[in-house]
């Protein structure tokens, strides 16, 4: 959904958010009476910090001026209990964990209300080149607003609930047990059968009820008739998270091709 023109000195008082993952960038904007959203068409042959340099130059989004900027980066992450997190050690922890990153500026995201903070990273050059055309840039892991908002809709019901988010050919799983994670872990999946492994194991690992316990699946779903259908062979309360029921038909919740993650982030603001 976008809109023809932009009003300059409004863009002062607005945030654009870029969301950048290994195969995708997108450009976002909340103006007064819409969202726009403008994913980029890649070159495959260059990379990102080339494909974000040339955006700058011809994404008409991108020549206005904006004040605040927000950098949603989808990338490998590793999950800290807060008491045990240092900064001082954080690029050590991370890279300890993902070999051949070393290209790589690792960050964090706080995560108070999970007692956890996530490190995630981003290409050195692509934060040059950010940091070099806007004053003030602020990075966050792409998927911490699904974790937040699930978090709280875990506390709905009685029952335990292991959700599957599923965006960037990937899926991430994960359960939350009062203010913890219990579970959260990210798989490359190419199709259901390879999604249905991957939840069942998980499911069995934490000893969910097949009963009583729910399995709740959200976004770019592939063949999502056929996983649920599979899925409920072997757990009984299977349920895929429409965004437009569970955000109450909110405008963003039409845009096509729009992340889960990046909905989350307009309707709930964090």
């Amino acid at each position: 959904m976008r809109v023809e023109h932009y009003d300059v000195m409004d863009n002062k008082q607005k945030r654009l958010v870029i969301r950048v993952s290994r195969s995708s960038l997108s450009f976002s904007v909340a103006t007064d009476s819409d969202i726009v959203f403008e994913p980029y068409a890649l070159n495959s042959s260059i990379s990102m910090t080339a494909n974000m340099r040339e955006a700058l130059r011809t994404t008409a989004l991108l020549n206005e001026h904006f004040e605040r900027v927000l950098v949603m980066v989808d990338s490998l992450t590793l999950m800290v209990p807060a008491n045990l997190f240092s900064e001082e050690e954080r690029d050590q922890m991370y890279h300890h964990a993902f070999t051949g990153q070393e290209q790589q500026v690792v960050m964090h995201t706080v995560l108070p209300d999970l007692n956890a903070v996530v490190l995630f990273s981003i290409q050195k050059d692509l934060r040059n080149v950010l940091n070099d055309n806007y004053n003030d840039v602020r990075y966050t892991a792409a998927i911490a607003p699904v974790w937040r908002h699930l978090h709280q809709r875990s506390y709905t019901g009685q029952h335990q609930k292991l959700y599957g988010y599923f965006h960037d050919r990937k899926m991430e799983v994960f359960s939350f047990a009062q203010n913890r994670f219990l579970f959260c872990n990210a798989f490359s999946v190419n199709n259901p059968n390879d999604a249905l492994y991957y939840l069942l194991g998980v499911w069995k690992q934490l000893a969910l009820s097949a009963e009583h316990d729910e399995l709740h699946l959200v976004g770019d779903i592939m063949e999502r008739e056929k996983l649920i259908e599979e899925a409920q062979r072997f757990i009984k309360r299977v349920f895929y998270i429409n965004p437009s029921g569970e955000f109450n038909r909110a405008a963003v919740t039409q845009i096509n091709g729009m992340p889960y993650d990046l909905m989350t982030l307009f309707v709930k603001g964090r």
